[in-house]
């Protein structure tokens, strides 16, 4: 049972990079086909994540009253109509507002994910599963995109699309197949659930984990979204090249949850979000120093980054709900919300005309981590400080 609900958190929270890895190899050929810019292409991408932000902030509240399992439900059904609309697209403006609905759909998986693991599972077994979580997840990214490169070579782009069509529908089945973990809340109206995002809000600490969470985050959706014009266009690699290049960047991700999981309890929560932090300072600055002669000289120092986010983000993200003792939807919802939002903003601020776009991600990078790293030294004083309040009470 534990090993079925691991795999199905495990699925709920992968479906934005299944939603987009999958997908990447195929921007070139969209360019294209369709003579369009990467500024306009990647709008597939940017406006998948507002929208899927934005939902998340209405099915986080919805799960609190409702129960977890119907929005999620209703969610995943629109992201398997969604995805057939995607691939039936003949145009960039067809594909564009297909994504759009098809991110509304995705927006569920997320939100309803993190609460569910907070309603079923107590702290120090939640960091664990959360690990595990992670490392499956990773695997999400290292091989979408070969998946994604294959189903090019040997069909076309839209069965990319069916293939998350069918992913969703597998959601759907173990979703179904779950248990509900919360009843809802009868008896307070939608407004007063809204309300609760102003009482989460008000958490300084919540907020402060959450802060530093979100603001890493923005050079590694740098990376996603400008990934296949840098090594295809730049370094020019092949669709499958570039697949191993982005999933040995995700083999990272996963190598940094592992370390969490197996070796959390001797480093401790702490030190492992502090090392994380610091890590992508250093690997941007390694990113600048090192020159941009060859795609190695990129890949090396962005693995060390994603190995630290990996190692930091499965701790963070418990301890930032280590933080509420009610309102799990609604504080998840944000969580993921703020997440995805920064990257939307930075894969935006990416596909612009910059002169050199490895130059935006090693500065981006090291910005990022420093005020990132500030700010948790500053918060991790009062987290430890509550808990020995805690302790002593």
């Amino acid at each position: 049972m534990q090993i079925r609900f691991v795999l199905l958190l495990a699925l709920l929270t992968a479906f934005p990079p299944l939603a987009t890895d999958m997908y990447l190899p195929a921007i070139p050929h969209l360019m294209e086909i369709w003579g369009q810019p990467l500024s306009v292409v990647n709008l597939t991408l940017i406006l998948f994540f507002v929208t899927y932000c934005v939902s998340l902030l209405f099915y986080g509240p919805l799960s609190d009253r409702v129960g977890r399992k119907p929005p999620l439900i209703a969610g995943l059904v629109l992201f398997i109509a969604a995805s057939l609309f995607c691939a039936l697209s003949t145009n960039i403006w067809m594909l564009v507002a297909a994504r759009v609905v098809q991110g509304m759909g995705a927006g569920a998986a997320s939100a309803i994910s993190l609460a569910m693991a907070r309603d079923r599972l107590e702290s120090g077994a939640r960091e664990k599963v959360l690990s595990q979580v992670s490392v499956i997840m990773a695997l999400a990214p290292m091989v979408s995109p070969t998946i994604g490169s294959l189903i090019m070579d040997y069909f076309a782009w839209p069965w990319v699309f069916v293939a998350q069509g069918v992913m969703g529908v597998v959601a759907l089945g173990g979703v179904i197949a779950t248990s509900e973990s919360h009843e809802g809340e009868a008896g307070e109206s939608l407004g007063m659930l809204l309300q609760k995002f102003v009482q989460v809000f008000h958490n300084r600490r919540f907020m402060g984990v959450v802060f530093c969470n979100a603001l890493i985050a923005l050079p590694l959706f740098a990376f996603i979204a400008g990934s296949s014009s840098v090594y295809i266009n730049r370094f020019g690699l092949s669709e499958k090249q570039f697949a191993l290049f982005f999933g040995a960047n995700a083999f990272c991700f996963m190598v940094g949850s592992m370390t969490c999981m197996h070796f959390g309890k001797k480093l401790g929560t702490l030190p492992m979000i502090s090392f994380g932090y610091a890590g992508i300072v250093i690997g941007g600055l390694l990113m600048l120093v090192g020159g941009f002669d060859g795609p190695y000289q990129f890949a090396v120092p962005m693995g060390f980054i994603t190995f630290c986010l990996g190692l930091s983000r499965p701790p963070s993200n418990n301890l930032a709900l280590e933080q509420v003792t009610k309102d799990a939807g609604t504080a998840s919802s944000l969580m993921v919300f703020s997440y995805f939002m920064c990257g939307a903003l930075s894969m935006w601020i990416v596909s612009l005309d910059w002169g050199d776009k490895l130059v935006y991600i090693g500065t981006l990078s090291v910005v990022s981590g420093i005020v990132a790293f500030g700010v948790w030294i500053v918060l991790k004083k009062h987290l430890i400080i509550n808990q020995l309040l805690k302790k002593t009470a």
